[in-house]
């Protein structure tokens, strides 16, 4: 799998105007859940799936992990043919996780987790 590039401006990913109160009062619980429904969304567009969820915080992962097993089945009857193809898969796979927060104030924190995970 090829490594995504974030589309520009997800550095500071907000949502737009209309999700706050008029009046500049911090977003109530029903607000931050619709601020961090946007966050969701917008990354669900994108190719990633949600992971886990609270009230306040979203885990997102983008990618799957190899199937190690049927990898080496396969090249147990190959006879070692597909060991190749096997490691390539092994090296170029990636697996990305997001953590996506609405703090009291409304504003959306990522944290990103590692860059690779190991196969479950």
């Amino acid at each position: 799998m090829k490594p995504h590039r974030e589309p520009p401006g997800w550095g500071a990913l907000q949502p737009p105007p209309g999700y706050y109160s008029a009046d500049g009062r911090p977003p109530d619980t029903m607000q931050r859940a619709l601020i961090l429904d946007w966050a969701v969304n917008q990354r669900i567009a994108s190719g990633w799936r949600v992971e886990s969820r609270s009230e306040t915080q979203v885990v997102m992962v983008r990618g799957r992990p190899l199937n190690h097993v049927l990898h080496a089945v396969l090249t147990a009857l190959t006879c070692f043919l597909w060991g190749a193809v096997w490691l390539v898969l092994g090296v170029t796979n990636k697996v990305e996780r997001v953590a996506l927060t609405v703090d009291a104030m409304g504003d959306i924190v990522t944290v990103h987790g590692p860059g690779r995970t190991a196969a479950a």
